[in-house]
């Protein structure tokens, strides 16, 4: 078949329409549109020779036209920090499972922990008008917030709990945790202290509650160190030799994410440093690796899964009519001990 505006290298110069596929197939076009939108309403038969005719003609779908006419774009948009830390991805994953099987795409952005950059996503984002939007996190500019308040467009906000949230919440108190880890480590009988954290806000929050804590029990020496940029193996690596560079070595080192915490056992183990009898360790995640380790890592288990979907529950239900309540929804955490911390 000759394409409508193929030149000689026979590429289309105006796209193949849904006319176009029709006359390949030998239907009608009423035909291809049924093929595509009710399938089940078609013949087999019929079915395939449109389905053949649309790969011989190489013909996309344009949905932005039907998007119009119903005024919903069938796509969500998820911003997280990163994908290299498998809490998020899992998360993420669960967020797309759960609304494919509602016929919803997701359009997923990463903001680096930086509202700024988070507000130049969401202004792309708003551009291709999203019937939701999931972010992590609570920490937005204030445009931000005007924004996706003004535009009513239903919003998750996940990752952290707030008084005063956009629209929908999904998360759990960091400054609980950061309070819990500390009475926890105490209660071993523990006494000396360091924490080791990147610049994500969150993470700082639980080590400013984790630290606080320990004052309020009248331990006021809490060695320190904050790495710029996102969490890896290699500043945990760097971290721990910072620390050890001071004289008051740390017995207990309290790390903002397990990869860090990951990098620290690496260090040790490179030193010959004895965990958890000289150095112990805490992270925060139970990333997959974590019970792998040598020694297996102690940490805090935030389930991210659970999470995703509670996050893509709440905003199909409001999508879908079958609820207006605000939803804010508390999934909790767990606290578990393994060999390094004793």
């Amino acid at each position: 078949m000759a394409v409508k505006g193929a030149g000689n290298s026979g590429r289309s110069t105006q796209g193949v329409t849904l006319i176009d596929v029709a006359k390949a197939a030998g239907v009608a076009p009423m035909t291809v549109s049924r093929a595509l939108n009710n399938p089940d309403h078609v013949k087999k038969a019929t079915l395939l020779k449109v389905r053949k005719a649309i790969e011989d003609t190489g013909y996309v779908r344009n949905l932005v036209a039907g998007a119009l006419a119903s005024n919903r774009s069938h796509l969500v948009a998820v911003i997280v920090p990163i994908l290299t830390n498998p809490i998020f991805s899992d998360t993420f994953q669960a967020i797309a499972d759960r609304l494919s099987q509602s016929g919803y795409q997701v359009l997923l952005g990463m903001s680096g922990y930086q509202p700024d950059q988070e507000q130049e996503l969401l202004e792309v984002i708003l551009s291709r008008r999203p019937d939701g939007i999931i972010l992590t996190g609570t920490l937005h500019t204030e445009a931000s917030r005007r924004r996706l308040r003004a535009v009513g467009v239903p919003v998750v906000e996940t990752w952290d709990l707030t008084s005063d949230p956009i629209d929908m919440l999904v998360g759990f108190c960091h400054e609980d945790i950061g309070r819990d880890v500390a009475r926890h480590l105490l209660g071993k009988g523990y006494a000396d202290f360091a924490t080791l954290g990147v610049n994500d806000p969150r993470g700082q929050r639980r080590l400013n509650a984790f630290v606080e804590e320990l004052q309020a029990n009248g331990i006021h020496e809490v060695t320190g160190e904050r790495i710029e940029g996102v969490p890896t193996l290699e500043h945990g690596r760097s971290g721990l030799r910072k620390l050890l560079a001071n004289p008051a070595r740390p017995l207990v080192v309290v790390c903002s994410s397990d990869t860090l915490a990951h990098g620290v056992l690496t260090e040790a183990l490179a030193q010959g440093i004895r965990v958890p009898d000289e150095v112990a360790v805490m992270g925060f995640g139970d990333m997959n690796f974590a019970a792998h380790t040598h020694p297996a890592l102690s940490t805090v288990k935030i389930d991210g899964k659970v999470m995703g979907d509670a996050a893509a529950s709440a905003l199909l239900d409001r999508l879908l009519g079958n609820g207006d309540e605000i939803v804010q929804r508390d999934i909790g955490y767990r606290l578990i001990d393994r060999q390094s911390t004793r």
